[in-house]
């Protein structure tokens, strides 16, 4: 995996990051954690720019997550189930994150980011509950550079032990969820508060 992680990075560069990710939020089986942390890593090594990596991990990010969301307007809930198995996208994970959208509401949209399975659904979820776009990409979008911000930032604490952020991951899931969650409901009260004084 790094050989192809190192291959994208050295013939691709920050482009390379871009095209990965929009991939991987779409529902392609690439490791995007372990990714955003090879790319933290590179950028401890000297090899690439931490605002660079920052900003083509944050286009990547919006970009499959927006692409997400127009396959689901545009093509429904059929197509979505048609093509889901062969991008990992069951149609068991698709209720499990409705039902998760219905109790959480929008701020699922960053929650999904940190939570393995649910990030390539939210979007499809969003736009099959016709979400409006101006809305889901306020979530869409600070959960993106929250998301990329992470584990960037985590590739370069760990350095050469980046590669453990999987064990990471298993061991401080919830802690992340947990925070996120918390985040993410505050950003969305303040938000709403702000419509409202805005209105007054």
């Amino acid at each position: 995996m790094e050989q192809h992680m190192n291959y994208l990075i050295e013939h691709f560069g920050y482009f390379g990051i871009i095209i990965a990710l929009i991939g991987g939020i779409v529902g392609l089986p690439i490791p995007d954690e372990i990714l955003l942390t090879y790319v933290g890593y590179n950028v401890f090594q000297g090899e690439l720019s931490y605002i660079l990596s920052l900003l083509s991990a944050f286009v990547g990010a919006t970009g499959g997550i927006s692409l997400s969301y127009f396959i689901g307007y545009k093509f429904g809930l059929p197509l979505i189930k048609k093509i889901g198995p062969k991008v990992h996208i069951t149609e068991e994970k698709i209720d499990r994150t409705k039902n998760l959208f219905k109790r959480v509401g929008p701020p699922l949209i960053i929650i999904g980011y940190f939570i393995p399975g649910v990030r390539h659904l939210t979007a499809y979820v969003a736009a099959l509950n016709n979400f409006p776009f101006s809305k889901f990409s306020l979530y869409a979008f600070s959960g993106a550079i929250l998301w990329s911000f992470t584990f960037i930032t985590l590739g370069i604490k760990l350095g050469e032990k980046w590669g453990q952020v999987e064990l990471y991951m298993s061991k401080y899931s919830i802690y992340f969820i947990l925070f996120f969650l918390l985040l993410s409901v505050s950003v969305y009260f303040l938000w709403r508060r702000k419509q409202k004084l805005g209105r007054v």
